[in-house]
């Protein structure tokens, strides 16, 4: 329910479109916006009138079906008779299919202008800017760490954060704006990330949950084109993540590193961080679970959702190949168990979808580290990501670390008992954005079980590293894992965060809070 009255809402877009026109986004009667208020109704503004001398008398009232309940008066000339926005049915779409509280529709040259960059393009994509991270809501808080200073105003593209990629998606125009219905429909159905949808050579049409956050991401996407076409003009792509910085080698290295004592002094964490990065190791290997995420989103919510989700995923794709394959990895795996088996593909399918959710829940009860499990939640996952019912919750110092490492030309990977395709997914899908592009490659247990040496061995075998003349960090929250990785030879850090378990008094490593401070155990 709304938490304003229609005739709030009347006076409310009636302040509103005299804002927008003083930021050029209205000008020439173009553009409108649209409320909901209480249970069933929905306020939008006419078409044909000047917009910043719109008074709350002006509006339309809909039901809930988009039918005029309530129609203006007409004034007296020279005004127009009134008429309802040709906007009507494209804002009734974003209505139904996003349950919104407000849309608002702009013809901010910006806008304009960001569906040109590239004038065959069906989307508009930026990152690493400051105005797509959302406030609250990004999951910052809570189990995964205390919220941040700022964070809580809701700012921002909701669902979205720094470091991943904002996309928009774009559709052409027509002659006339309600014959854009289908297209705005299709592309709200196959976005289901985007709040906004542009509409080429004309403006953008922009929801939220409630007028504020429509207004609020209204800004913030205008700040995002606006970005976009200034960075074009200096030759850089707003749709790529930065460069890694420039490394100093060889003679620029050591010249730098003696002129150092007779440097300007630096403030205390400035020189600390320049200290760490200059320690480089060869690699940096993290885990996930207690490492970089919270115990309990990978138990609570991505067990959960691969346990609620198994037998829609085996009905919906088992003619598939890659069903099929996963099908077959379980039956192999279940008769080596010796226990209940999953029948051949003759018993039928129902047969065989009951004995393999069956094995499922089992084994995810157990606790089962094994491969054949790993390699169906990992089909599943990837789904639920793509789809932005799942996405990643990380302790927020593991996004800047990321950043800092890979500018300083540090190489991180992930090694986790999770399939090498559902840690991808996992951090192409996180609350601070697609954090891929700072990983280079991902492990899992087709290296080894994690708490035996010869892993860690593998892996560094694979990286191209002998750890007997080069430095590999490995963080992990697991005494046992510690231990096989430093029997390899490889500098081991154990991990604390809240929902871990207490470490055993005596361990003999080092412990941070946070990854940020990996390279100063």
């Amino acid at each position: 329910m709304s938490g304003v009255t229609v005739e709030e809402a009347k006076s409310l877009i009636a302040e509103l479109c005299s804002l927008f026109y003083s930021q050029g986004w209205v000008s020439g009667t173009g553009g409108g916006i649209s409320v909901r208020a209480g249970e069933d109704r929905i306020v939008m503004a006419p078409s044909g009138v000047q917009k910043e001398r719109m008074q709350p008398s002006d509006m339309y009232v809909l039901d809930g079906a988009g039918e005029v309940v309530e129609a203006p008066t007409a004034r007296p000339p020279p005004y127009p008779a009134p008429k309802l926005s040709e906007c009507s049915p494209l804002f009734m779409a974003a209505y139904e299919l996003r349950g919104a509280g407000a849309v608002m529709h702009s013809h901010s040259l910006n806008a304009v202008m960001a569906t040109m960059l590239d004038p065959e393009a069906t989307e508009f994509s930026c990152t690493h800017l400051e105005m797509i991270k959302a406030g609250a809501g990004m999951g910052w808080g809570g189990r995964c760490g205390p919220s941040l200073p700022g964070r809580g105003s809701g700012r921002g593209i909701e669902g979205h954060g720094f470091y991943g990629n904002c996309v928009v998606p774009i559709i052409e125009n027509t002659a006339r704006e309600c014959e854009l219905t289908d297209r705005l429909r299709q592309a709200i159905a196959d976005y289901p990330k985007a709040n906004a949808v542009l509409v080429r050579r004309h403006g953008v049409y922009v929801w939220g949950k409630t007028w504020i956050q429509a207004k609020t991401q209204a800004e913030c996407y205008d700040y995002l084109f606006e970005s976009a076409i200034k960075m074009r003009h200096l030759g850089l792509d707003a749709s790529q993540p930065p460069a890694p910085l420039p490394l100093a080698n060889g003679a620029a290295a050591k010249r730098a590193a003696a002129a150092a004592p007779d440097a300007a002094p630096a403030n205390g964490a400035a020189a600390a961080k320049r200290a760490r990065l200059r320690r480089r190791p060869a690699a940096v290997v993290l885990d996930i679970e207690g490492t970089v995420a919270p115990i309990s989103f990978v138990a609570d919510t991505m067990f959960s959702y691969a346990r609620q989700h198994v037998r829609p995923h085996l009905e919906a794709g088992y003619e598939s190949e890659e069903v099929q394959a996963d099908v077959e990895a379980i039956r192999q795996q279940a008769a080596a168990d010796g226990g209940a088996g999953v029948p051949a593909a003759s018993a039928g399918k129902a047969a065989v979808v009951d004995a393999v959710v069956a094995w499922v829940e089992a084994a995810i009860a157990a606790d089962r580290k094994i491969g054949a499990l790993k390699q169906l939640q990992g089909h599943i996952w990837r789904g639920g990501f793509r789809s932005g019912a799942l996405v990643a919750q990380l302790f927020r110092d593991v996004p800047d670390a990321l950043a800092e490492w890979r500018n300083a030309g540090i190489k991180a990977y992930i090694y986790s008992s999770g399939s090498r395709e559902a840690q991808r997914q996992f951090f192409g899908h996180t609350q601070a954005g697609d954090l891929r592009p700072y990983l280079c490659g991902y492990f899992d247990t087709t290296s080894g079980p994690k708490q035996e040496a010869g892993s860690y061995r593998e892996i560094a075998a694979a990286l191209g590293v002998d750890p007997a003349e080069e430095e590999v960090v490995f963080a992990t929250d697991l005494i046992g894992e510690a231990q096989a990785a430093a029997a390899a030879g490889w500098r081991p850090v154990l991990v604390v965060r809240d929902g871990n378990k207490p470490l055993p008094e005596g361990h003999g490593f080092p412990v941070v809070d946070s990854v940020q401070r990996l390279l100063d155990a």
